[in-house]
């Protein structure tokens, strides 16, 4: 994998994580160097009784006597695991939105059904974490040094007190060993693999790899931008660290890659842009970031967006910066690029 030894990315680069800088506060740092071989589990095709252990992408490896159902998660991961048949009891992360209704990062997960410790960067109810008598939490990684995912820095020893954590690294690696983590900590949680919902999605994610990799061959002049708004800044995301665009591009994919100068500043995650310099990089596609706290492509009013060759053709789709790590969710981001790929005009 390109740049894995690079200097550990800056607070502002990790929260950007390929798009939109929407919150600020430090991450909790906890736990090990990082690890690309981990997501072993003794567990196997779990049962619901006998003890259970995991190892993660840190190393660590937690042993408990049975297999946990008391489980606190990132909404993400929550909502990925839901997708083969675990119910987390509590999330945090952007779970609703001001309206009530499920965050992009929620899935189908059913957020009514779940205890909701914390909806914004920075939140985390200690007090209903314990009430929930947890028995694993579980996030992402955005970096080698085992940095929890939304677990905030000031009350990180407290949290890590009451519950072992399980981490899935999302850094510096290609979708599919995230995706494949998540499969096998499913198993070991009790989820059934070989249930036709999980099969034919696995399946389709596979298929929908191969029509990826056909559609980029087969068009490779075809240039696709990942971008992200914010009322003052258009980030230009570069391919490297972020999970979906290293697969994209191991897959074939024609990327616009900002300077390696122009992403110094976020930690080697993206370049900023203003909107008065939206234009400096040509692309055929722009993938936007579906995340809340980006303006979506709709809500832009900005005149040098509009434009844009791409925005102008009607070539803008959604990216998930931070996909659900469910092969049900994650084939149709690929099956979307396929089809913008397959129909996309040379405007650039």
């Amino acid at each position: 994998m390109p740049n894995a030894r690079l200097s550990r990315p800056t607070r502002r680069g990790i929260l950007a994580a390929t798009g939109a800088i929407g919150l600020g506060a430090a991450l909790a740092a906890c736990g090990d160097g990082g690890s690309k071989d981990g997501g072993s589990s003794s567990a196997g095709a779990a049962k619901k009784s006998g003890p259970w252990s995991y190892k993660d992408d840190r190393g660590k490896t937690v042993k408990l006597d049975k297999v946990p159902t008391n489980i606190v998660a990132f909404t993400g991961m929550g909502a990925a695991l839901y997708d083969y048949g675990i119910q987390v009891k509590g999330v945090f992360g952007p779970t609703t939105t001001k309206g009530g209704k499920a965050d992009v990062q929620a899935g189908d997960m059913p957020v009514d059904k779940v205890t909701v410790i914390g909806n914004e960067w920075g939140q985390f109810n200690i007090e209903k974490y314990a009430g929930l008598t947890p028995e694993v939490l579980i996030t992402t990684l955005f970096d080698d040094a085992g940095t929890l995912w939304y677990v905030p820095e000031e009350s990180a020893k407290k949290i890590a007190k009451l519950a072992p954590s399980v981490g899935v690294s999302v850094y510096d690696r290609q979708l599919t060993t995230p995706l494949e983590h998540v499969y096998k900590l499913a198993e070991s949680l009790g989820a059934d693999l070989k249930a036709d919902k999980v099969v034919k999605a696995k399946k389709r994610f596979e298929d929908a790899a191969a029509r990826l990799r056909k559609a980029a061959k087969a068009h490779p002049d075809i240039k696709v931008l990942a971008g992200s708004a914010s009322p003052d800044i258009f980030y230009v995301s570069g391919t490297n660290l972020s999970i979906d665009l290293e697969y994209f591009k191991a897959l074939g994919v024609n990327f616009v890659e900002p300077s390696e100068a122009a992403k110094k500043a976020s930690g080697g995650w993206f370049e900023n842009l203003s909107w008065e310099n939206v234009n400096k990089h040509k692309a055929d596609i722009i993938m936007m970031d579906d995340r809340a706290q980006a303006i979506q492509p709709a809500d832009i009013d900005e005149p040098t967006w509009k434009k844009l060759p791409a925005v102008k053709a009607g070539q803008v789709i959604s990216r998930s910066p931070e996909p659900i790590l469910s092969y049900d969710k994650c084939a149709p981001l690929l099956e979307d690029l396929v089809k913008a790929i397959e129909t996309a005009k040379k405007v650039s």
